[in-house]
């Protein structure tokens, strides 16, 4: 009934994570230079971090949209309560790569031997593990192990963790040093500002349908208004 009194044609507060509504500040803009640029130059493992709520997993969402307009081959693990078969096996059949033995060391050599035909190739891959704060330190060191899948000078794999706060305190454990040690480049998402809020409100009403905040005053009048700015004070960490 809403949608069709402010006459939007979608919801614009839906709390899927849609890249078409991702709000570019300059925090955002510069995370999403750093995971692409880490990933073209093939830096190997890059690491992002944020608060619950300040648009990772819709950030992550547009880099996914850009590698697969690029052709580029992309593994997704949104589950991070994993044991290390059940990861590999999540890797393996998200990148689409057959392999019938259930053996690690078959597993990892069918990896290897596609990611090396794809560098031939002239192309990437890049493996992106969300919720990564909650993943053991056996898939972490595993994690940590495919870095080695390289050539004498480039990663073959591009690996992005994603995860929050949490999972940089949980790197700077001595037992995963090494896997800190690995990390080439960092990125982080930031709350808005009361100003961000209040642009990012507009621009999802805007994505959304509605016509500006004309619409707002003619439709909904000073309620929506007054609704709007009081979103916008209250200088929450969304995206």
């Amino acid at each position: 009934m809403y949608k069709e009194f402010f006459g939007l044609r979608a919801n614009p507060f839906n709390v899927n994570p849609d890249p078409r509504y991702l709000y570019l500040t300059r925090h955002t803009e510069e995370a999403l230079a750093c995971l692409t640029y880490g990933i073209q130059s093939r830096k190997g493992f890059v690491l992002l971090t944020g608060e619950v709520g300040t648009g990772k997993t819709t950030l992550i969402n547009k880099l996914l949209e850009w590698l697969r307009l690029q052709q580029v081959a992309t593994a997704f693990i949104f589950n991070s309560r994993l044991d290390v078969p059940q990861f590999l096996d999540f890797m393996m059949a998200d990148f689409a790569i057959p392999c019938d033995s259930k053996s690690k060391s078959q597993v990892l050599q069918r990896l290897y031997n596609w990611l090396l035909d794809r560098y031939r190739a002239g192309e990437t891959a890049v493996l992106i593990i969300d919720e990564a704060q909650n993943l053991s330190d056996e898939v972490l060191e595993e994690i940590r192990m495919l870095t080695n899948l390289e050539t004498f000078t480039e990663k073959l794999l591009q690996i992005v963790l994603v995860g929050q706060p949490e999972l940089e305190q949980r790197l700077k454990q001595p037992q995963l040093r090494q896997l800190r040690q690995r990390l080439t480049l960092r990125a982080k998402t930031h709350p808005f500002n009361v100003e961000e809020t209040r642009s990012y409100i507009t621009q999802r009403l805007r994505i959304g349908g509605l016509q500006w905040r004309s619409d707002l005053r003619s439709r909904g009048g000073r309620g929506s208004l007054s609704l709007l700015d009081r979103c916008a004070a209250r200088d929450q960490p969304v995206m």
